[in-house]
């Protein structure tokens, strides 16, 4: 092997060794642990911008039921301690206790997602012929608290609505990262179904629901 070809496969060596080194230095750095300000932003579920004033107006346009309130149960296990607000009014809801002893339909959706706006008015007329068998509840994924409020206005959608930016409801109950999706709970809070589907009539969702609930 001539003098220069062994002078460079020893460069290359010697750069690919650096190359590792520093690989690792970086794969083995400790995560910079969050300051206050960004545990806080992690945490929320709306914008800071959705203060209470601001949307104070929206809410009132919305007119929006109140969410359920706890019928003493514990509800579903996988729920405890998922606190969310309720869009309706701000107030706080323990979502396991809300969701105890009855069954329900959680409906997840997002302001901006096509789709969801063509089954929310389907899931309401669903719950209009349902009564007191089921209860539907939707669940809004997005930081953005007023828009979901304006939209539900807009599309002339009547149904509670619990406001979670972080999506920590989903994440419990294991849904997949996709809207609109639908979860059916039992009345002794165990999964009967995920749906991970839109659904475009009250017929539909019924058939899904009673097949989940058989």
């Amino acid at each position: 092997m001539r003098t220069s070809t062994r002078w460079t496969v020893a460069v290359l060596a010697v750069l690919a060794a650096l190359v590792v080194a520093m690989s690792v230095k970086l794969t083995d750095r400790p995560a910079r642990p969050q300051t206050g300000e960004t545990a806080a932003a992690a945490a929320r579920t709306h914008r800071d911008a959705d203060t209470p004033e601001a949307l104070a107006g929206p809410r009132q346009r919305a007119g929006l039921p109140p969410c359920p309130a706890g019928a003493g149960g514990e509800g579903p296990a996988r729920l405890r301690d998922v606190v969310v607000e309720c869009a309706a009014d701000g107030s706080t809801v323990d979502v396991a206790r809300a969701l105890a002893d009855r069954a329900v339909v959680l409906n997840f959706w997002a302001y901006w997602c096509g789709p969801c706006a063509d089954e929310l008015p389907a899931m309401q007329e669903f719950q209009r012929r349902a009564g007191q068998s089921v209860e539907v509840l939707t669940v809004h994924q997005d930081e953005n608290e007023s828009a979901a409020l304006l939209r539900m206005a807009d599309l002339g959608v009547r149904l509670p609505v619990l406001q979670d930016g972080r999506r920590s409801i989903a994440a419990a109950l294991g849904v997949p990262n996709v809207m609109p999706a639908t979860v059916v709970l039992r009345r002794d809070g165990s999964v009967a179904q995920v749906l991970p589907q839109p659904f475009t009539s009250a017929d539909d969702i019924a058939a899904a629901v009673d097949a989940a609930l058989r």
